[in-house]
């Protein structure tokens, strides 16, 4: 599998006071989009969410959201290391993803930009 590159997640309780700190510190304008009821603005290596807490919760035991070439090539990298499939793959807006706990315990997204075949 390709990694091409890692968005950290941070969980906020106003985005859009978050949002210009972001903005500065990575040099990059922010797009935002829903998540459920989780508001998210992806800016630079960032994710920044804020939403419900039952939800943040859930979204927050996801150290990193990995950009990969192709989700199908990193699932068969992830089986073979014995990685357990939480979630996924699936079909987004924006491309493919995957939830998966590394048998160390770590929870990673995977996302690639392939549309729908």
């Amino acid at each position: 599998m390709d990694i091409l590159g890692t968005s950290l997640r941070v969980c906020v309780d106003n985005l859009d006071a978050a949002v210009p700190v972001y903005e500065r510190l990575a040099n990059a304008e922010a797009v935002r989009f829903q998540n459920g009821p989780v508001e998210v603005a992806a800016v630079g290596p960032f994710f920044l969410m804020s939403g419900p807490e039952a939800h943040l919760e859930v979204l927050s035991k996801i150290k990193a959201t990995l950009a990969v070439q192709d989700v199908d090539d990193a699932l068969a990298d992830l089986h073979t290391v014995g990685a357990q499939i939480i979630a996924g793959p699936k079909t987004t807006p924006i491309g493919r993803n995957l939830v998966a706990r590394h048998p160390d315990g770590s929870v990673f997204e995977y996302v690639d930009r392939k549309p729908a075949q």
